[in-house]
């Protein structure tokens, strides 16, 4: 079975961190020529002096460097995931900036920009935090397809039957869930229980906290997860050779050899062996 390995934050430093201010990446954003990365404050302020890349020399612009740079969400929200605390403590410093500046508010800044958006809505997880999710029976796409009939008709109104709803900690694994399901659901050893997200099956090392960074679920609701229960395959095991014996021959030429004479026969010469005394001749 799979094994997830556990990697030390500081092992991935390098490629999180400024090289100009040695902080984590805060607004990340990227030089377009090189694609080298800095904060968004740090790379403007270098800028304002400089047209050449501050870690390969290599020139941003002629005239205005500026215009060689991009913001770099993923990067951003890459840090944001990784760090732990780091988009809080952030979006509390914008807020306390705001709130004793006021007037350096940014007319058309967003509500990140402004640090009014919660940890909750940016998507970001802890390990020990609690995650409502909602768990039903995987249909299969074409016995969806055969319900949108009557659900065209008017006929959908009924309340949905068959789903579960449970609240688990991030950490948890789609192998503990399953096991449970398991448990709760008797089923026999000779199934196994499979966790879906969608249509797309889950691999069992995978956290509550994995599934909600890899899929698109905004946490505006319960993550929706569905299951099935298969068949378990089992492994054909191949016969094994015998284990030849002692004066045992397994070669067919020694099982195919030359007819034994019978005693007494006669014997015919033999160019490299001459019959024996007293042989025919």
């Amino acid at each position: 079975m799979h094994r997830t390995t556990r990697i030390k934050i500081t092992e991935l430093n390098p490629h999180l961190m400024c090289a100009l201010c040695g902080g984590y990446f805060i607004d990340a954003t990227t030089i377009v020529e090189c694609l080298h990365s800095f904060c968004k404050t740090c790379i403007v302020r270098y800028l304002e002096t400089n047209k050449y890349c501050p870690m390969c020399d290599v020139q941003v612009h002629k005239t205005r460097p500026l215009l060689s740079i991009r913001s770099d969400k993923t990067l951003q929200d890459i840090v944001y995931k990784l760090v732990p605390g780091l988009f809080k403590d952030e979006m509390k410093r914008r807020r306390d900036f705001y709130a004793a500046y006021p007037l350096t508010e940014v007319p058309n800044g967003s509500n990140e920009d402004r640090g009014e958006v919660l940890e909750q809505e940016k998507g970001a997880l802890s390990d020990d935090e609690i995650v409502s999710l909602s768990i039903e029976f995987y249909e299969g796409v074409r016995d969806r397809e055969e319900k949108k009939g009557p659900l065209e008709n008017g006929d959908g109104d009924k309340e949905k039957t068959g789903v579960r709803f449970l609240r688990c900690p991030a950490a948890m694994t789609v192998m503990h869930l399953a096991k449970f399901l398991r448990n709760k659901m008797d089923v026999p050893s000779k199934y196994k229980v499979e966790v879906l997200y969608e249509d797309e099956p889950l691999k069992e090392y995978y956290t509550l906290m994995d599934i909600a960074y890899i899929y698109p679920w905004r946490r505006n609701g319960p993550l929706p997860l569905k299951y099935r229960v298969q068949p378990a395959c089992k492994r054909l095991t191949l016969p094994t050779a015998p284990t030849p014996s002692e004066g045992t021959n397994t070669s067919g030429a020694s099982e195919l050899g030359p007819p034994q004479l019978p005693t007494g026969a006669p014997r015919t010469a033999c160019r490299h062996h001459p019959p024996p005394a007293g042989g025919a001749r």
